[in-house]
């Protein structure tokens, strides 16, 4: 008796798939970060043209939240 040999199904044709992310897939992210970014740069600690650069500042402040 011989047995049968199964054949495969067809596969899903790709002409409906939209592989491309929405916008807000980008734009929600990168909110948070800003959000998050302008928190650790508290405004109430700004000083008027002390002349010392942001990226200074953000590692002084990332330094101190390390130390705790």
């Amino acid at each position: 008796m011989s047995a049968h040999t199964h054949t495969r199904p067809h596969p899903a044709p790709r002409g409906g798939v939209d592989s491309r992310l929405p916008w807000w897939a980008l734009a929600l992210p990168t909110l948070a970060f800003v959000t998050l970014l302008a928190l650790i740069l508290d405004p109430a600690d700004a000083h008027a043209a002390t002349g010392e650069p942001a990226l200074t500042a953000l590692l002084e402040r990332v330094q101190q939240l390390i130390a705790r």
